[in-house]
């Protein structure tokens, strides 16, 4: 274990749902490594491992989607965490419509916001993604219990991490 290892068991990120489409094919799923970055411009940046497949759809992608998950959406990050889009098409089994520059946005998530790839920045094994949002959905209610990394121990990752 390394001190960062350390340092990283302390925390319990948020959870994030993270969608894309390129050339007709969306694709999505479970992020830990997301936060807003900037307050003016306002800017959020997602981490995406290179090893997934909808890092291969984001990286064509013009916007990506990011959705916030309530605590009782287990079921939902289980779909886009522990399966992935080289076998299973997770959108024939949640509704979602087409957003801004076709990014899938799944319907019933606590808050969402679809953003314009600004910037690609490498970082090892995951590739951050700046967006600049551009549309979200509607408030959700003030600071609902959200599904944390802690609520998903024992996911098995849908591919390797």
């Amino acid at each position: 274990m390394t001190g960062l290892d350390a340092f990283t068991d302390a925390l319990d990120y948020p959870m994030f749902v993270v969608t894309a489409a390129a050339d007709g094919e969306p694709a999505g799923c479970l992020v830990g490594f997301a936060s807003q970055c900037s307050i003016d411009p306002p800017r959020f940046m997602v981490w995406l491992s290179t090893a997934n497949h909808t890092y291969g759809v984001a990286r064509r992608a013009s916007h990506l989607a990011v959705h916030v998950l309530g605590h009782e959406q287990k079921p939902l990050a289980e779909l886009f965490g522990g399966r992935t889009g080289d076998d299973t098409d997770k959108f024939a089994e949640v509704p979602w419509r087409s957003g801004e520059g076709g990014a899938p946005v799944l319907d019933g998530c606590r808050a969402w916001f679809v953003g314009r790839v600004e910037e690609r920045v490498a970082g090892g094994d995951h590739v951050g993604f700046l967006l600049a949002p551009v549309t979200h959905g509607p408030p959700a209610p003030l600071r609902p219990p959200l599904l944390r990394l802690g609520d998903m121990a024992g996911l098995s990752p849908g591919h390797p991490a």
